[in-house]
């Protein structure tokens, strides 16, 4: 009997047309083919239903993004009706794929090595930017982190007054004793207050050795408001008596040679004001981005006259610091702290209304207010000269963002013009198969190995270059700050955003090349002229920028320098006595050993220096009181006899001190003129200056007025001055001034004399004129920073023109030879190429000669005394441009106007 036919097995049909749906055509026969052979194999061998399991996971392993988009291509191929290819079947590799980029950066750094120059030029770049952002970028963050470091730095503040006097608003940050203690008394939402008073650096005695430390004296809250680490004691009992001293863990260290020191004794001061203290405390070093240093803390009603200034509302004498309660914002208490200011200061507020003065928008003419913590470092006025203008900070951020912004620009000019030798390698890869996004993930690749190098060239030269950029600069930058979180995040940023732009634009534009037009010769880039005009621009208008603001505050410096003082600074010795030593008896000394050495033609003392020594210590003494009615606020001079003749100031009225007269010593000042005049009087000799309210009827007879002279920067408020002599308060320093004929062996010989009559002190002296300079230290720091800035500026934006015009002249080379053949001359050809480089650098001068005119013009308003902007620096400043600008292009444009036409017109 014959066994009915049976039909051979089959795969599922629904795999079939789900493979159907995702093979391209001109592959679906021939795999379908190997797919149902391999079906009948495997039905013979495992039985039809294992078969059709098998057959159905081999449809799906199909499933797979590239077999997907070669589908959709050839969809689109059969929808334009194309002819379709079956080329380059197989899968390309994901393009972040490990191998990938392993082979990205061999083949980046193949190409690097056989551009070398091109490299060198962009890793010099690169690296010199780096450098400079990273010193600016150090210096900058060191002083926007001041103060950051206390807890609950949001609720301490500085208090402050404030005046709105008709002639200028003023604020001020000296306060008077009695301020502290009225304040929290009458606020209890003032959870802690402390004053501090911190001036020259006092004489510690400990075992016979003696040591000059920066004692400051303050109340217990000291170590509530702020944060500063106390290693050892508490901080309710370290300042809770009078004979506690808190020292830090450096003058530990020094004075002791230990930080186990809790109970020991320590001398504090000279003469009659040495006192014995017991160590309750070891506080850690104050950090150098906090406004408050301090080697030691004891309570300030250890301050000399304490006593009798604790009940005096008239000398603002220090600054204070309050931490307010949580619940209390700073708004709600200045406006509770108006009736504070009327019930304690109701002269300043009569004294401003006979001046006529009108409240400001507050509504206030004298007020007490308050300044976050984390401003005081930047608020010169309140602080006393001693801050940093926030604005110089910005500065030095613009300045380094400037650079770096430069050398990008310098980068992509340089990618953009190597992209028209390497056109042809691009195009042969396309046409091999490679892809947009791996192009320019290999071309990105080449970039941020540049990026990189550079990056790390930088921050070696960065390393090798501090100790002298501290140096130049007086910083006290240390590249361990770049690991902060915070530097770190700035960094990595930074890094990003340069691969970014200089590498990622470039590598982007090379990605997009036609592959038909590259390998025929023919390349352009879409609309060249904006980006290149763009970029030139934009780096000449930075450099133009930077170099006006160089040559304005060189200027501002210069003029501070050379303005009259009011005495001759020539030939005057300063030497600052120090703690050591008793700085009358010195005093004495030096004028009995110097009295018959015809060289010296005068000796004084004072107790403050002028301009900034050797010791850097810059104090002021400032007396408030009421004169008929009047609130007066002058600078209290301590002075010695010959002080006049000295400085070489003269007296227009009365006479100067003298020794036969022994009053002099007593009750006898001298004024100078804006001071008689803030007293309305005409004639000030024989008046007597003291408080109103004063009952107890001591007061000092004018006896001589001399013209106005500098005590202080001209950068600073200045005061009238009043000079007097006491046997009691100490002379800090010793001025001499030489004959000038003698004047460059007299430092060695007065060295000698000191070290006859002084020895235990340290011989620092200097000249006026240069204590005078260093005034102007800050200025003059900004003045070297634009200088060194604008010059880079200038050099990397001469390299990218360098480049742009090497790009310019590739791409015209035919042009030049149609010209030339048709009669054109060399020097016609070179104004050809050149005048659209003068153009730009025209307009980058438009842009930037008005923005630095407003810049540095509003820095000069900071200024009393300052310079008239002239307009021969920007003119010189854009001739300078044109010219360097002219220069760096003709290297290209003579180069390619000698070349033979015969060579350009040659077709490839």
């Amino acid at each position: 009997m014959k066994k009915p036919h049976q039909n051979p097995p089959t795969p599922p049909a629904w795999a079939d047309r789900l493979l159907n749906a995702l093979c391209p055509p001109y592959l679906l026969e021939e795999l379908l083919g190997d797919l149902h052979e391999q079906f009948a194999d495997q039905a013979t061998e495992f039985g039809t239903a294992k078969a059709r399991r098998l057959y159905v996971l081999e449809v799906i392993k199909f499933c797979r993004p590239y077999f997907l988009k070669r589908r959709a291509a050839s969809l689109t191929q059969s929808a334009t009706r194309k002819p379709v290819y079956p080329a380059n079947d197989y899968s390309q590799p994901f393009f972040l794929h490990p191998d990938m980029l392993r082979n990205y950066f061999k083949i980046a750094f193949r190409s690097l090595w056989k551009s070398r120059g091109y490299a060198a030029i962009n890793v010099v770049g690169l690296s010199v930017a780096f450098c400079i952002c990273v010193f600016l970028f150090l210096t900058a963050y060191l002083q926007l982190t001041y103060d950051s470091f206390h807890q609950d730095g949001d609720r301490i503040f500085q208090t402050y007054f404030f005046s709105n006097d008709p002639e200028k608003a003023v604020r001020s940050g000296g306060m008077p004793l009695p301020f502290t203690p009225a304040l929290k008394a009458d606020y209890p939402e003032v959870e802690a207050a402390a004053r501090i008073l911190a001036g020259r650096k006092s004489l510690v005695e400990v075992n016979g050795k003696y040591f000059d430390k920066l004692v400051v004296h303050t109340d217990p809250d000291f170590l509530t408001i702020f944060s500063f680490p106390l290693l050892k004691g508490s901080r309710e009992l370290a300042l809770r008596n009078l004979s506690s001293i808190v020292i830090s863990e450096n003058m530990a260290r020094t004075v002791f040679g230990s930080t186990d020191v809790v109970g020991k004794a320590v001398r504090v001061g000279s003469g009659n004001d040495r006192k014995q203290y017991v160590v309750t405390g070891i506080l850690s070093d104050a950090p150098n981005n906090s406004s408050i240093q301090y080697d030691a803390l004891i309570r300030i009603e250890n301050t000399p006259n304490y006593q009798s200034d604790k009940d005096n509302w008239s000398a603002g004498s220090h600054p204070v610091f309050i931490k307010l309660s949580p619940r209390v914002d700073q708004a709600t208490l200045e406006n509770r702290l108006k009736p504070f200011a009327q019930k304690y200061f109701p002269g300043t507020l009569a004294d401003l209304k006979k001046k006529g003065a009108q409240p400001d928008p507050a509504g206030d003419l004298f007020a007490v207010r308050l300044q976050k913590l984390s401003n005081v470092h930047f608020d010169r006025e309140i602080a006393g000269g001693k801050g940093t203008p926030i604005a110089i900070v910005y500065t030095l951020l613009g300045i380094g963002l400037f650079i770096l912004l430069i050398a990008c620009i310098n980068f992509i000019n340089l990618s953009i013009a190597r992209s028209f030798t390497r056109a042809r390698e691009v195009g042969v890869r396309k046409s091999l198969g490679a892809l947009k996004n791996q192009l320019f993930v290999q071309i990105w690749g080449e970039s941020t190995v540049i990026c990189l190098i550079g990056f790390g060239a930088g921050v070696l030269l960065a390393y090798l270059l501090l100790p002298q950029f501290n140096a130049t600069f007086d910083a006290r930058l240390k590249l361990s700050s770049m690991l902060q979180p915070g530097f770190i995040g700035l960094i990595v940023g930074v890094f990003v955003l340069v691969t970014l732009i200089a590498g990622g634009y470039p590598a982007w534009q090379m990605a997009k090349f036609n592959t038909v037009e590259v390998l025929k010769g023919k390349l352009s880039l879409k609309r060249p002229g904006v980006l290149r005009n763009s970029l030139i621009v934009t780096q000449f208008s930075m450099a133009c920028l930077l170099a006006c603001c160089t040559i304005i505050a060189a200027q501002q410096v210069d003029f501070l320098r050379s303005r009259p003082l009011g005495f001759d600074k020539e030939q005057v010795i300063s030497i600052p006595v120090g703690n050591q030593v008793d700085g009358r008896q010195v005093l004495g000394r030096l004028r009995s050993q110097l009295a018959t050495d015809p060289s010296v033609v005068a000796v004084t003392g004072t107790s403050v220096n002028i301009g900034r020594g050797q010791d850097r210590v810059s104090s002021r003494s400032v007396l408030g009181f009421t004169y008929k009615g009047k609130n007066i606020a002058t600078d209290w001079l301590l002075v010695d006899y010959d002080y006049l003749k000295t400085l070489g100031i003269n007296v227009v009225a009365g006479r100067d001190f003298d020794r036969a007269y022994s009053r002099d010593s007593v009750n006898r000042v001298i004024v100078t003129e804006s001071m008689a005049k803030m007293l309305g009087e005409t004639n000030p000799v024989g008046q007597l200056l003291g408080d109103d309210t004063d009952s107890s009827g001591t007061k000092s007879q004018i006896i001589g007025v001399v013209p106005d002279f500098y005590l202080y920067s001209l950068a600073d408020k200045s005061r009238p001055i009043t000079m007097h002599i006491s046997h009691s308060e100490p002379i800090h320093y010793i001025f001499v001034r030489v004959a000038p004929q003698t004047l460059a062996g007299s430092m060695e010989k007065l060295k000698a004399v000191w070290q006859q009559i002084a020895p235990q002190s340290e011989f620092i002296a200097s000249f006026l004129d240069e204590n005078v300079d260093a005034w102007y230290q800050n200025e003059e720091r900004m003045a070297q920073i634009c200088s060194l800035a604008s010059g880079i500026a200038v050099l990397l934006s001469c390299l990218g023109l360098f480049a742009v015009a090497l790009m310019m002249i590739k791409q015209r080379t035919k042009e030049i030879g149609i010209r030339k053949v048709m009669g054109a001359s060399i020097g016609n050809i070179i104004l050809v190429l050149s005048r659209d480089f003068v153009k730009l650098v025209v307009l980058a001068l438009l842009i930037a000669l008005p923005i630095a005119w407003f810049l540095m013009n509003t820095w000069l308003d900071n200024y009393l005394q300052r310079i008239e902007i002239s307009l021969w620096v920007f003119l010189g400043v854009g001739l300078a441009a044109i010219l360097i600008a002219l220069a760096t292009v003709s290297i290209h444009t003579i180069k390619a106007a000698l070349v033979n036409p015969v060579t350009s017109l040659r077709s490839e």
